[in-house]
């Protein structure tokens, strides 16, 4: 017998009593043996908890709860009401995919939450009830379905309803990502000239956003365009009509046929997206629509806000209905079908993009009619 094979099995003991103590030791090995499948470390950190494509039904998994949860838990209770979309790929971690979440709020009528901040970065779009409000560094906003609010990273802001039935929106918060950073901090303690208040003095007048910003093209030179932490955008609500006649004007436009027409929310003084670590957009498929399928290394939040239609991801189809929230991790082959022949699906669409864009790592492929692939970004 050779001294390899009677040395074998004493190595092979020694082998597994080293990896037990490098476990026991809070380390990881990183030399991936292609002779013992057990630790295949490449194979492992790649198999790593990951989001999966999934939908949430608003009809039947949120708006039941939105209810239940406005009628048990007051503002007596609690600063705020959310119901976070947490992925079934990444739970127990608050996360819709690895980089953002989806949450939504019910407002009651007339009912406004104190103000607090926090080192995420988020937005509010609306969903149902004319008077959703959210207060941002002293502008009061009220908005509607389909319009967009920022509130940006350190910025003091309060959510609530000033009308008089349920106002329901949609939160999109980068937290995910903040938090992997460990960067994440909240404040709720805020006072003007010393003394804690409820609610913030407004300092700018209604629609202040639309009045410098709301010119496309004509950027007024008289007013601070620093607002907040200054590296975001400085206009706090992006309304949904002029959105909406965009979109309609170019119906007819028939050059991307992998997005059909998708219009990004940008910066107004710079250009860009609105955060430097998520990016929104509006996305039309027409009527009898089916995109070609794009594959890119973003995630992808997909709110469908108007119309129905179906989604269609890598071998999975899901059927898409307003205010439905849909999860679409990166490197997923992704594809929209408009099954109506008469009405426009509009979906409401987050993208954390520009996280992946400042570290290099952004790619975008597409699938031609033939099947072949090709590079978009």
């Amino acid at each position: 017998m050779s001294v390899a094979a009677v040395a074998a099995p004493d190595n092979q003991t020694e082998l597994q009593q080293m990896y037990a103590a490098i476990q026991a030791k809070s380390m990881f090995p990183f030399w991936a043996r292609n002779s013992d499948v057990e630790h295949d470390e490449i194979k492992q950190l790649m198999e790593g908890p990951k989001p999966i494509p999934y939908r949430w039904s608003y009809a039947t998994d949120i708006a039941p709860l939105l209810e239940q949860s406005a009628r048990l838990v007051t503002t007596e209770n609690t600063d705020r009401r959310s119901l976070i979309l947490v992925n079934p790929g990444l739970a127990p971690r608050r996360a819709t995919v690895s980089t953002m979440y989806t949450a939504y709020r019910q407002n009651d009528p007339n009912e406004v939450m104190p103000p607090h901040k926090h080192t995420a970065s988020a937005i509010r779009f609306g969903l149902t009830g004319k008077q959703n409000f959210t207060g941002v560094e002293g502008e009061d906003i009220t908005f509607g379905p389909g319009d967009l609010v920022l509130t940006p990273r350190d910025t003091w802001h309060n959510h609530g309803n000033t009308g008089d039935e349920p106002a329901i929106n949609l939160s999109v918060l980068d937290y995910p990502l903040v938090e992997s950073l460990n960067a994440l901090q909240f404040s709720h303690d805020y006072r003007e000239d010393g003394e804690y208040k409820r609610k913030q003095s407004a300092r700018f007048p209604t629609e202040y956003s639309a009045m410098v910003y709301g010119s496309g093209g004509l950027l007024p030179r008289f007013v601070d365009h620093v607002r907040g932490g200054g590296d975001s955008s400085p206009m706090y609500v992006y309304r949904y009509e002029p959105m909406r006649e965009l979109l309609h004007r170019h119906r007819d436009w028939s050059e991307n046929p992998h997005e059909g027409l998708l219009i990004e929310y940008v910066h107004p003084v710079r250009g860009g997206p609105v955060y430097k670590t998520m990016t929104f957009f509006m996305q039309m498929v027409r009527p009898g629509e089916k995109t070609l399928p794009v594959k890119q290394t973003a995630n992808l939040l997909v709110a469908p806000f108007e119309g129905a239609g179906k989604a269609y991801i890598d071998d999975q189809a899901f059927d898409l209905a307003p205010f439905d929230t849909l999860a679409i991790p990166g490197d997923c082959w992704t594809s929209y079908e408009n099954t109506s022949r008469s009405e426009p699906l509009i979906l409401f669409v987050a993208s954390d993009e520009p996280a992946l864009s400042s570290f290099g790592l952004l790619q975008r492929w597409g699938k031609t009619e033939s099947g072949d692939v090709i590079r978009l970004a």
